[in-house]
């Protein structure tokens, strides 16, 4: 059994000192000696320098860092032909590597629902509080946005995929870990460097752009929400969010959100709604309802992501553009 001391500074080293259920999770997935050669691996080195740091072999050193990488707690940083090996850093990182791995047992996956349901939303929001802005940005279902308003590369997800250099589709981790929503589960994308990183740890499996883009559709058709990394440029990630596993939702409070809204809003036009109320059973956040037979969007807590215009049967909902293009979320 992994001794519970040495687990317990694994769980302070991603900043989780204080969790219950982190380190038996670090306790569930590591040996006493791989634990100890997690801790080596910060800062990043060689294997050769693992091995000096820890007293064991360059051979058994290559061995365990592979095995590590391969459940999603070393990480690889590559300088030229040099290969430098850093532990997990964080518990979004650990939460989303390690639940994929193949053949995880269903006792560790059981640990992770019970860290997100009792843990996570209060370390979340704390984590949200900590950062300038938030880690991720919500962006429209883009065939829906009013045909004035501008729509920018890293607001387009189909621009995304066609400008990406490589591709990759992974589960969904949360809804691996969750599932309850019943949704697919085959639809959480990465672009460059983070889809290399899936295939080589055999967690993902290579995309064309054609079938990304059917995934894409297969998700704005399951009243999933594109979610992805918050900046300018293209990303490493496109999540397709449920509303009932995703991480991402349970830290909804305060001024600063774990998700930014996209540049849009949702729009009725009052001649097509005829207050069927499919627009209410789509949205994830509670942004519209329905008054005297016609629906009313609360603007002040739209996410701008599109889902309600993508089922709704008259085609009355559309996107309009209310932030400028250079706005950058926070």
């Amino acid at each position: 059994m992994t001794s519970a001391k040495l687990c317990r500074q694994l769980a302070e080293g991603i900043g989780a000192g204080e969790s219950p259920l982190i380190p038996k999770i670090f306790e569930a997935l590591v040996n006493d000696e791989e634990a100890k050669l997690l801790f080596a691996a910060s800062p990043p080195s060689t294997t050769g320098e693992l091995a000096q740091k820890t007293g064991l072999s360059e051979k058994t050193i290559e061995a365990m860092v592979e095995s590590l990488f391969k459940r999603g707690l070393i990480f690889k940083a590559r300088k030229g032909e040099e290969i430098k090996f850093y532990r997990v850093k964080s518990v979004p990182q650990m939460h989303d590597s390690t639940s994929l791995t193949p053949g995880l047992p269903r006792k560790i996956l059981d640990l992770w629902k019970a860290y997100m349901q009792k843990e996570w939303p209060a370390y979340g929001q704390t984590i949200t509080d900590f950062l300038p802005g938030s880690v991720m940005r919500v962006i429209p279902v883009n065939e829906h946005v009013d045909p004035e308003s501008r729509i920018l590369a890293y607001d387009d997800v189909i621009k995304i995929i066609e400008s990406a250099r490589s591709l990759s589709v992974t589960k969904c981790s949360c809804r691996v870990i969750d599932g309850s929503c019943g949704k697919p589960l085959e639809v959480c994308m990465q672009v460059d460097r983070a889809a290399e990183y899936n295939i080589e740890r055999g967690t993902g499996r290579p995309l064309t752009k054609s079938e990304a883009i059917k995934i894409i559709k297969l998700c704005e058709e399951e009243g999933l929400v594109h979610v992805v990394d918050n900046r300018q440029t293209v990303g490493h990630v496109v999540c397709n969010c449920c509303k009932d596993c995703c991480l991402s939702w349970q830290i909804m409070k305060g001024p600063k959100k774990w998700v930014a809204p996209s540049r849009f809003v949702a729009l009725v036009d009052s001649d097509l709604c005829t207050g069927c109320k499919t627009c209410t059973e789509r949205c994830f956040f509670d942004a519209i309802s329905v008054d005297n037979d016609l629906a009313v969007i609360h603007e002040e807590i739209c996410m701008g992501c599109g889902v309600c215009a993508v089922s709704c049967p008259t085609e009355a909902i559309r996107l309009k553009e209310v932030r400028p293009a250079d706005f950058v979320p926070a």
